[in-house]
């Protein structure tokens, strides 16, 4: 007997603050301005995708000093955003990131209820924690916290936002005209959390949403962060981008869940994904270079190297060889507020790679950081690429992707027009919404109030 097809659950999510988005290009537009995130949403809306995802930075990133602006830099505010993208869109949810280091709770929670009210029953909050010092002076308290001080507080957090969610049950609201009574329940909204990170007693002032509580997402790949997605969260945004790594990912995941009484279906597993087309494979192939030349200028070769030797390498060529001087093993980072100056824990041993690839393939620098960073998840012809994305869900590499393209905002136009019809074909995404939250289009089911799960609903 043949398993039954999976279906593949599609979001996209709106580029930003890095170097995959490429806002020299002349099809680009704003990140700023409203028609850009609305025709965005719209296009995802339009090809019936899941959701929209915001990412979020907390503070400009630096380098040498100075604003790194070979980024888009800057963000509107995400709530901010997302509201105003309930009202020009119907079924499509909105994800917004939202930190757990430095917000509070209480307005974290009467955020998030307030969005899911106004799109009726759409919202999502993806919880990320933050690892430096030179975010958080940016916020009150400033400073970091260790990682494991941010996962826990990150999980007390996400607690104590369940609790104000929870302190209503949906049935409080009586607004009896004639006799003038409008709550049932006087106590509605009390809630008292005590723990080592928050102290707080009060009323929750925003009445049960459409959903309960948000859809929880989570992002991390480190061991603290799949065991915070096992025991609490809806979905998780990984990294894994081929199938070998994808199906190892899903499976470790996945395999978490059991100790937390989840089931497989309760988690979903959904990498960021990005994407070339061409009419014919090879047309993508060759799009693809030219789009991965694009992201990686010189410029921004030469600061990726800066990141890792620390130094200031402004006098190289970027088509020439590799610095034969080593990184500076200082305390001092030239790069702020990048993540991917964690990735270097041994900047020799790493130098040493680099300069062993460089030699075997007579790379020049710019030609190495092509190589050693991201390259497009799906490139070639729509048919190819709706082949290949089936071919993760089915095999279990994944439950679906979160589209990243690299033109804003019509980057998702070619795939909503050419690619989503195919896989409609093949039966495996649908061609209408079923429901009108997004835990209807996850396939999630309704939190009760003690947190055990509502029947199930199809997506």
């Amino acid at each position: 007997m043949s398993k039954p097809l999976k279906q593949i659950h599609l979001a996209a999510h709106f580029p930003g603050v890095n170097n995959t988005t490429v806002w020299s290009d002349p099809e680009a537009g704003s990140h700023i301005e409203f028609s850009s995130f609305a025709h965005f949403a719209r296009t995802a809306e339009r090809a019936k995708f899941d959701f929209l995802f915001l990412a979020e930075g907390l503070r400009l990133r630096e380098q040498g000093g100075k604003i790194y602006d070979l980024d888009v830099v800057g963000r509107p505010d995400t709530f901010t955003v997302l509201a105003a993208l309930a009202a020009v869109t119907e079924r499509i949810g909105l994800t917004g990131t939202i930190n757990s280091t430095f917000n509070e709770p209480y307005e974290v929670a009467r955020q998030f209820a307030s969005l899911d009210h106004l799109s009726d029953g759409r919202a999502a909050w993806n919880v990320v924690t933050s690892w430096d010092a030179f975010t958080g002076e940016n916020f009150r308290r400033g400073g970091f916290l260790k990682q494991e001080d941010r996962y826990s507080r990150a999980q007390q957090f996400l607690q104590t936002t369940q609790e104000l969610f929870d302190s209503w049950d949906g049935g409080e609201i009586l607004a009896d005209q004639e006799s003038g009574q409008f709550l049932r329940d006087p106590e509605a909204g009390r809630f008292e959390h005590h723990d080592q990170h928050f102290d707080i007693a009060g009323r929750f002032n925003v009445p049960r949403s459409p959903q309960g509580r948000p859809v929880i997402f989570q992002a991390g790949d480190s061991e603290e962060g799949r065991e915070f997605a096992a025991s609490t969260a809806d979905a998780i945004f990984s990294r894994h981008s081929t199938l070998d790594a994808g199906r190892a990912f899903y499976t470790d995941v996945k395999g978490r869940l059991p100790r937390y009484g989840r089931g497989r279906d309760e988690l979903l597993i959904l990498p960021a994904a990005t994407f070339v087309l061409g009419d014919t494979d090879a047309e993508a192939v060759e799009q693809a270079r030219e789009v991965r030349r694009a992201q990686v200028s010189g410029q921004t070769a030469i600061k990726f190297l800066e990141q890792l030797w620390n130094r200031d390498l402004s006098s190289y060529d970027p088509d020439g060889p590799l610095p034969e001087i080593d990184p500076d093993l200082g305390e001092h980072t030239i790069a702020r507020g990048r993540a991917s100056v964690r990735m270097f824990r041994d900047p020799l041993a790493t130098a040493r790679e680099w300069r062993e690839k460089a030699a075997a393939k007579h790379l020049s620098i710019r030609d190495l950081v092509i190589e050693t960073t991201s390259r497009q998840t799906f490139v070639g012809s729509p048919a190819t690429v709706a082949e290949t994305i089936n071919e993760f869900v089915q095999t279990d590499a994944s439950d679906g992707f979160i589209l990243v393209p690299h033109i804003t905002p019509k980057g998702l136009d070619a795939f909503a027009d050419t690619v989503v019809p195919l896989l409609q074909e093949r039966g495996v995404f649908r061609s209408e919404y079923a429901g009108s939250t997004l835990r209807d289009h996850l396939g999630l089911a309704q939190p009760g109030r003690d947190g055990a799960a509502a029947e199930r609903v199809a997506s």
